[in-house]
């Protein structure tokens, strides 16, 4: 290896680590991102804000980092401005304080800039063991804004079912190193957390966003190396030959022998097992669901005040007809986010809560969409253009945030509009929405308010004599 490497050096030939075509991007990055902090050189303003009682340290506005782009790298277009800052963003060298998902607006949204300790060229490949490290510490800090996700709180489970031999090692090390934390001043133990979560939004992202770290930079560098594909399975990677047709002589194409095969087929074994469920498993979940749905099946649990279909009384349809909805529909709405959407009224309880957090365009986007496919088809044209105008052109009034990969799609159906050109765009939006809407929604006072009150009424209906 030494000799080998020697002869690199002679010939002239470049470390093939720093001359990969994602180390080449991250580098060209990592000087924008330098000049963009580099005050003598008129960089981005970082600022401490104040915000009701508390302080936020070290952030800039997303408002502030276009126009730096626009006015250091001669960009005249703003649309083209927000996207190379979302593609800066889905790598995390920047990223939003008091957002998951990695994007640019031009706005007064509030960014932090990466410690370079987490920036992607060093190479990072953390393991499951780091993430399941860093989730516990997180629980064991009990603040209200280092709270676990919904997706988290799904991942952790089951990295301790995983893990279930080591999992006190693990939970040892998530406690040093709290404590470690506990000894550092408080403003950097905010920024520091902030950091450590972003760089866990590139690795781990939100359900629904991009993974950059398999996609985009390499990707295309997978693809113009064809020989190997790299699967990885709880860190244990496999190694399998690609089936491409295209021959590419520069690469001699390595015939495939028996071993290729057996390990191939070790790696679908393994895949197999870990979608395979325990009969037990299977009927505790149907038994969970039926109990749970069972108060709202008529076969089983009479209507309340009556069926409507065996008597007169109509006096059911009046309620659910009415927008004041009963506790037992309240309830529903926390049982799946389908529930939800599926209830008119539980969609405007839910468009009301959007609204209070800035965030209801993507929740009519996903409703447009819905009300599209039920158009005739001399309509559908004419209402393709109207969506993509309002929520996804450059420059749309209510702009919803998509990965690249769903837009570029969305951007190509668009040219020839159908009733389900926007398919990814609205799968992509209603993972959002079920990941991190719909959860902060059954937290919030709104819900927990509609369902009190209705519990009371309930109490008091029950008490009259």
């Amino acid at each position: 290896m030494a000799q080998g490497s020697g002869d690199q050096r002679a010939v002239g030939i470049a470390d093939p680590e720093e001359s990969s075509p994602n180390m080449i991007v991250y580098r060209k990055i990592e000087d924008i991102i330098t000049k963009m902090q580099d005050d003598k050189t008129g960089g981005v303003p970082v600022r401490t804000v104040k915000s009701f009682l508390s302080k936020i340290p070290s952030v800039v506005t997303g408002m502030d980092i276009v126009q730096w782009l626009m006015k250091n790298l001669s960009i005249e277009d703003p649309v083209e401005a927000i996207h190379l800052g979302s593609l800066i963003a889905a790598q995390g060298y920047v990223f939003p304080i008091s957002d998951h998902v990695l994007t640019m607006k031009d706005d007064g949204t509030f960014y932090r800039f990466q410690a370079p300790y987490f920036w992607p060229s060093n190479c990072w490949e953390p393991e499951n063991t780091d993430y399941a490290i860093y989730l516990c510490k997180r629980t064991m800090q009990n603040k209200a804004r280092l709270e676990l996700a919904d997706y988290e709180a799904e991942n952790l489970a089951r990295l301790q079912r995983a893990f279930a031999r080591k999992w006190e090692f693990i939970f040892m090390q998530a406690e040093a190193q709290v404590k470690i934390d506990r000894k550092k001043d408080k403003t950097e133990r905010k920024i520091l957390d902030s950091q450590e979560r972003a760089f866990w939004d590139v690795h781990r992202p939100v359900p629904g966003c991009v993974n950059t770290t398999e996609m985009d930079i390499r990707k295309c560098r997978r693809l113009k190396n064809p020989q190997k594909v790299k699967k990885s399975v709880y860190g244990v990677t496999e190694e399998s030959q690609s089936q491409s047709p295209v021959h590419i002589p520069s690469q001699p194409i390595r015939k495939t022998t028996k071993e290729d095969i057996r390990k191939q087929i070790t790696f679908l074994n393994a895949q197999i097992d870990r979608h395979c469920l325990k009969m037990s498993k299977v009927a505790e979940s149907l038994i969970a669901y039926t109990e749970q749905y069972m108060e709202y099946d008529p076969l089983i649990t009479p209507a309340e005040p009556s069926n409507p279909w065996i008597s007169d009384d109509i006096a059911l349809w009046d309620i659910e007809m009415s927008k004041e909805p009963s506790q037992q529909r309240v309830k529903r709405w926390g049982f799946s986010f389908d529930e939800i959407l599926k209830d008119q009224v539980g969609r405007d309880q839910f468009l009301r809560f959007l609204e209070s957090e800035f965030s209801s365009e993507n929740l009519r986007f996903w409703l447009a969409v819905q009300d599209l496919k039920k158009q005739p088809l001399q309509d559908v044209a004419r209402r393709v253009e109207e969506i993509w105008q309002e929520f996804l052109a450059p420059g749309a009034p209510s702009a919803i945030n998509l990965d690249s990969h769903s837009y570029e799609i969305t951007s190509q159906n668009v040219k020839d509009g159908g009733r389900y050109t926007f398919e990814d765009a609205q799968e992509h939006i209603y993972k959002l929405m079920k990941s991190d809407s719909y959860a902060r929604f059954l937290r919030s006072n709104a819900y927990q308010d509609l369902l009190l009150a209705k519990k009371k009424k309930v109490s008091k209906v029950v008490e009259l004599p």
